[in-house]
């Protein structure tokens, strides 16, 4: 039996891990219906970008910028996950737009997409996991 399955990990941890990826889920919640959407990604000082056609996601995002993002990985032994939660924004001046053109992101689906949306992260935390036989439940 493992003695502490799951460790949490300090920020700066959880930025190196969020960074180490490039697709993580977006949940986003309107009219207290919860949404969730896989999005090819980068990060970096306190915040994650990622490009979006029109549609669904962007259309939410307007309506309720407050969103949570989830990275994780996991192999047969352990794995960790990172969930940080934030406030979403379309880019809009064109100076903005200009120094996300240079952010290595680009579509991984070939479909046009226009929009740019930073998530600016207030809070994150990360978790390592060690994975194992469940323990007795009902021990005598």
């Amino acid at each position: 039996m493992v003695d502490n399955p799951i460790q949490e990990l300090p920020a700066d941890e959880a930025w190196k891990l969020l960074g180490s990826k490039q697709l993580g889920r977006l949940a986003v919640s309107v009219g207290g219906q919860p949404d969730i959407f896989p999005v090819n990604y980068y990060s970096d000082e306190g915040r994650i970008v990622f490009r979006s056609a029109e549609g669904t996601k962007l259309s939410e995002l307007v309506v309720n910028e407050h969103v949570a993002f989830e990275v994780d990985e996991y192999t047969d032994d352990g794995g960790w996950s990172v969930v940080a939660k934030g406030t979403a924004r379309v880019l809009s001046r064109g100076d903005e737009i200009a120094e996300a053109d240079t952010l290595p992101l680009t579509p991984w689906v070939p479909t046009i997409k226009y929009n740019y949306v930073e998530i600016s992260v207030g809070d994150i935390t990360a978790r390592r996991f060690e994975f194992g036989p469940e323990p007795e439940r009902y021990p005598v």
